[in-house]
């Protein structure tokens, strides 16, 4: 074990903060049974307290433990997805406290994807609340530099596991109902999670009953203004942008023809590498005092689906 790793095992268990590297992005943990201290993610967030967390596990096993019931569906999913970007939406067990639940009689639970985080939970012996570690509503972070950035002295101990691999959050399926739900297109395609269970998993409406993280109109947004547009209508957008006297950045695929007079973050042609850059490359734009960003969104499809989803969100208008 790393003394990094024990470390953040220290500041856990001391009932501190950590920044958690995962597959998806880097996470703001705490203890998930130290009540106190899951306060404490949404004092340094500035998130609302009836927003709920995931909590992180090391193991189906101990995944088991924070449910109250274990549907066949979870079995199949775990199987097929553990470790993997995808939380599941399951009731609760008393270990599940209202802090880490918002107050709801469901809980959502995931193995991460990721060494240095298996690690630690595996040595910690118990389940990690982490929700993107970053201020509320704004771009989640994709690499150790991000969290010791934007969250400074809040966090003990910042684990540093390298650029996150797939760079959106994990998808979220609630099993909670009757039939199972998409909550939160993320890391695990639609198509994929549907092959599994063998029927359609349906987008669940803002109106659900059920709340998971991701879920708001307004959010992940940077500070420059973000406006999703067409590789047709791009032109044009630049033109009217340039005139009003902004500074403009393009966020598109590779093959995608932009004018001059703008910076162009360009993205390889495929989903998952679209996924990969996207908070990176907003926090960039921010970086470099940008003042709009006009994204080309890929189809919604696979991986794509979460891209144009957090696309739709972080350009939504803000509270």
């Amino acid at each position: 074990m790393s003394d990094d790793v024990q470390e953040a095992v220290r500041a856990l268990r001391a009932g501190g903060l950590i920044g958690l590297p995962t597959e998806t992005v880097y996470g703001l943990g705490a203890d998930a049974s130290n009540e106190l201290a899951v306060r404490r993610i949404f004092a340094v967030k500035g998130r609302p307290s009836n927003h709920p967390l995931i909590v992180h596990l090391a193991s189906v096993a101990v995944a088991r433990r924070w449910a109250a019931g274990w549907p066949d569906e979870a079995d199949a999913l775990a199987a097929a997805f553990w470790p993997g970007p995808l939380t599941l939406i399951l009731e609760r067990s008393p270990l599940a406290s209202d802090a880490v639940t918002g107050g709801q009689d469901t809980v959502g639970l995931r193995v991460p994807d990721h060494p240095l985080a298996l690690e630690l939970l595996r040595t910690f012996d118990g389940g990690v609340a982490a929700p993107s570690a970053n201020r509320f509503g704004r771009v989640s972070p994709t690499t150790a530099q991000h969290v010791r950035d934007e969250l400074g002295a809040d966090v003990e101990v910042v684990l540093d596991g390298g650029p996150c691999r797939v760079g959106v959050e994990s998808t979220i399926v609630d099993l909670s109902g009757r039939a199972p739900r998409l909550l939160r297109p993320g890391g695990v395609a639609r198509e994929a999670v549907e092959r599994v269970l063998g029927r359609p998993v349906p987008l669940a409406s803002q109106a659900t009953d059920v709340r998971a993280p991701g879920m708001l109109a307004s959010h992940y947004a940077p500070r420059a203004g973000l406006w999703l547009v067409t590789a047709e209508a791009l032109a044009g957008e630049v033109s009217s942008r340039l005139a009003s006297g902004a500074k403009v950045a393009v966020l598109a695929a590779r093959g995608v023809p932009v004018p001059a007079g703008v910076t162009r973050f360009e993205v390889e042609d495929e989903d998952a590498a679209y996924a990969r850059a996207l908070y990176a490359t907003l926090r960039e734009v921010d970086a470099r005092g940008l003042d709009v960003v006009l994204a080309v969104p890929p189809p919604e499809s696979g991986v794509g689906l979460a891209v144009v989803d957090r696309l739709r969100r972080a350009s939504a208008p803000r509270a």
